[in-house]
């Protein structure tokens, strides 16, 4: 006879670890379709040679990206219909479909196809992927508030959330490049669509587990958080301008993007030309997440000796030292050089972590300081206009590593066979670029953002509120841990 679950007082089943187990399922999800956009720009310059139309596109499809959130959002939260279950978990299906397809439209493999027929497939493929990440991801982010509306229920949630993250980043990471690089440190195209597919099934079956795995227990129509009311632009941005930890955020958060995604690329060429071993790029970047895995469930408590604000600015310091380090090359390229590498990474990792664990927290009492200090919340306007310049920078980042790393030698068709002198300048433009992200982590952080522990306790009490570290601290989502990776 098969067991009966307990029920609540509403007549659903209580809350238990198969709904945290399931939810993180779903962000295992979105990275097993996340995880290979770190091979794009590869595929791109390397394998079907764009080197820098990539750039230029790049920064087209990005600009796309950062109005597609409140896009589909609005899409979604204007949608009345009833649905058997629950409309978030409609919309997630019907994207779970979509991503099956959407990441391989981004690495279809036709190196002969002429220029404009190139500039058609990424553009298309690349739309068509964001469309439908964005379908699946957006409700699966305000799903939380529908599965309960206890405070530890969603700090569960959360937790477990961050966990289908860096897990959802770490398998693809490690198993990737054995599978899409040959002997000789090239790429192959081929291998990555299929890869790509294969993933995309993957994706399918862990939002299918979550999907059905999931109680929707609070019955209310819960608002989209990426949607956001209209609003007159101009005033918006002006009073964005004038929230000083918003503005402190949003740099730092560019900088995150700036740096580390733009390192991206650079970091690949330099384990296929100057390690001249890509296939240990994977473990080598795992191994630099060891810290963050250690740091984050003491989070919570130097959170709450220590504040916010200084604990990220700590984390930007620590990260700057790291950079510097990183532009310490031995002649020759010796086994010390490459350990030089990795212990610099895991301290650039661990600062960025830290910074990475609050800055969702630290964007949220941007908006109470708005009301604190202007007497409106304004939530919508400073959660898209950062929205809005953290995905500007994803493009921006990149884009412009390119065009640097083609000015210092690089030819994306001689793949893996970057000369000696090309191979030293991408070591040190990977070096520059995350000193880069360091420092201005640290002007936003430690120069802009003022809202330090002693101020930002007397903001809640001036607006009644009773806040604590553990109410307020969020968990990496599936872009920040590609990031971190």
């Amino acid at each position: 006879m098969k067991k009966q679950p307990k029920l609540d007082a509403n007549g659903h089943r209580k809350f238990g670890i198969r709904d945290s187990i399931a939810y993180a399922m779903g962000d295992l999800g979105c990275n097993m379709s996340f995880a290979l956009k770190g091979t794009m720009s590869i595929f791109w310059t390397q394998f079907m040679g764009m080197d820098l139309w990539y750039a230029l596109l790049l920064i087209v499809v990005q600009v796309w990206d950062a109005i597609n959130d409140p896009l589909i959002g609005s899409i979604i939260d204007a949608d009345k219909r009833k649905y058997k279950r629950n409309k978030f978990l409609a919309y997630i299906w019907a994207g779970s479909i979509g991503l099956i397809v959407g990441g391989a439209c981004c690495f279809l493999p036709f190196p002969s196809a002429p220029v404009w027929a190139k500039f058609i497939i990424f553009i298309a493929g690349y739309v068509v992927w964001d469309a439908f990440y964005t379908v699946a991801n957006v409700p699966y982010g305000s799903l939380l508030s529908l599965i309960s509306n206890d405070v530890k229920d969603r700090a569960s949630l959360s937790a477990w959330r961050s966990i289908g993250s860096i897990f959802g980043n770490m398998l693809p990471m490690v198993i990737l490049p054995f599978i899409i690089y040959d002997k000789d440190n090239n790429l192959i195209g081929e291998r990555v669509f299929i890869a790509a597919l294969i993933m995309g099934v993957l994706g399918f079956v862990c939002f299918q587990i979550m999907i059905r795995n999931t109680e929707i227990r609070v019955e209310q129509n819960i608002e989209l958080s990426e949607d956001t009311p209209k609003f007159n632009v101009f005033k918006a941005f002006g009073n964005f301008i004038k929230n000083r930890p918003a503005v402190g955020a949003t740099v730092a958060a560019m900088g995150m993007f700036i740096g580390m995604q733009g390192a991206t690329t650079a970091v690949t060429v330099i384990f296929q030309s100057y390690f001249k071993n890509v296939q240990i790029s994977g473990i080598v970047q795992l191994f630099a997440m060891i810290p963050i895995v250690l740091f984050t469930p003491l989070a919570r408590k130097m959170v709450a000796k220590y504040g916010k604000k200084e604990l990220a600015t700590f984390g930007s310091i620590v990260s700057i030292v790291a950079g510097l380090g990183l532009f310490i090359i031995t002649p020759n390229n010796t086994g010390l050089d490459l350990i030089i590498y990795i212990v610099c990474q895991l301290f650039f990792s661990l600062g960025l972590g830290i910074y990475s664990t609050v800055s969702w927290a630290m964007m949220g009492d941007a908006i109470d300081y708005n009301e604190w200090k202007f007497g409106t919340r304004e939530e919508g306007t400073v959660y898209s206009l950062h929205s809005f310049f953290r995905k500007l920078a994803q493009g921006i980042g990149p884009s412009l590593i390119l065009v640097i790393m083609v000015a210092f030698g690089y030819v994306g068709a001689n793949e893996g066979n970057q000369t000696w002198d090309v191979a030293v300048n991408m070591r040190y433009i990977v070096a520059a670029t995350f000193l880069f992200s360091a420092i201005l982590q640290f002007i936003g952080l430690g120069l802009v953002y003022n809202l330090d522990k002693k101020t930002l306790a007397q903001m809640n009490k001036d607006l009644g509120r009773d806040i604590e570290a553990d109410d307020v601290l969020t968990y990496t989502t599936a872009e920040d841990a590609d990031n971190l990776a």
